[in-house]
């Protein structure tokens, strides 16, 4: 039976050799602390005994180390969460798009897929939804599979209400009327299960694909990137080489935007953007 136990430092760089030895994941560059926590938390959920069994375990069996890969990999999120940041991405960011015949936007660690959705509700109430193209990725493949299906608990995501009402009434946007954005508009309620399923046609503006920002390289050009609260799991040395393979995936004037608590302004690679807008957001030089 698992019970809770505090890893050494010895105990973290073995999973992590472990790992990379075997399926060449690599976790070397990943924050020490924020690691160790997970698979602390792993071994607990997982009911077991320590990191030798873990160890054993996804030696032998890939469809368990994967599991156990999309369990680290779990990040929280929300639709439209910090929404004074979608208010200034719809005033002083999506306004400067109506001028592109088409808008490329991925959201990089895109976890379940609720910022997708939100971006993708922003632009249809812009009237810019029909131009845009819209990826998101992530590590994690379980996650991705429930991104795809843009089923959410409404009690799960009561935040939305409140967070929906800032972004999309506060302000109008069409017409200076107050627009009726209600969860009927762009949700359909299953009777049986209480949850809320995003509409088809609101589903089919958005791909959704695996991605390792760890190895992943440039692999298209993009408006706008979304990155937020995924790089404070790195440290400097792999948040730099993921940024820098953002700003090579940017368009001129291209935007990053990451996490309002995140900073990339004191990486080498920080000096390459403009930060004038909002915190969190930076403009490609």
């Amino acid at each position: 039976m698992a019970v809770q136990v505090e890893l050494t430092r010895k105990d973290i760089l073995k999973v992590i050799q472990e790992f990379k030895k075997n399926y060449n994941f690599d976790f070397e560059n990943y924050a020490e602390l924020s690691f160790k926590r997970r698979i602390e938390y792993l071994l607990v959920s997982h009911n077991l005994s320590g990191i030798e069994e873990l160890l054993a375990k996804t030696a032998t069996d890939e469809a368990y180390f994967r599991k156990c890969i999309n369990d680290i990999t779990v990040n929280t999120t929300e639709l439209f969460r910090d929404p004074d940041v979608w208010l200034s991405l719809r005033h002083n960011v999506f306004n400067g798009f109506r001028n592109k015949s088409r808008i490329n936007i991925w959201h990089a660690g895109c976890s379940s897929g609720e910022e997708v959705y939100s971006t993708l509700i922003l632009l249809n109430e812009m009237n810019l939804l029909d131009r845009a193209n819209v990826l998101g990725t992530d590590i994690n493949t379980d996650i991705l599979r429930k991104a795809k299906e843009g089923v959410f608990n409404k009690i799960i995501n009561h935040s939305y209400f409140n967070n929906s009402e800032k972004v999309l009434r506060a302000n109008p946007i069409t017409n200076g009327n107050n627009p009726d954005i209600t969860y009927n508009k762009y949700y359909e309620q299953d009777e049986k299960t209480k949850l809320y399923r995003v509409k088809k046609f609101l589903r089919d503006k958005a791909t959704f694909k695996y991605h390792n920002l760890v190895d992943g390289s440039v692999f298209s050009r993009f408006d706008i990137i979304f990155c937020r609260n995924v790089i404070i799991y790195f440290n400097a040395e792999l948040q730099n080489k993921v940024v820098s393979m953002f700003h090579e995936s940017l368009f001129s004037q291209g935007i990053l935007l990451v996490g309002v608590h995140e900073n990339i302004a004191y990486l080498p690679v920080g000096s390459k953007f403009d930060s004038k807008i909002m915190k969190g957001l930076y403009i490609k030089k």
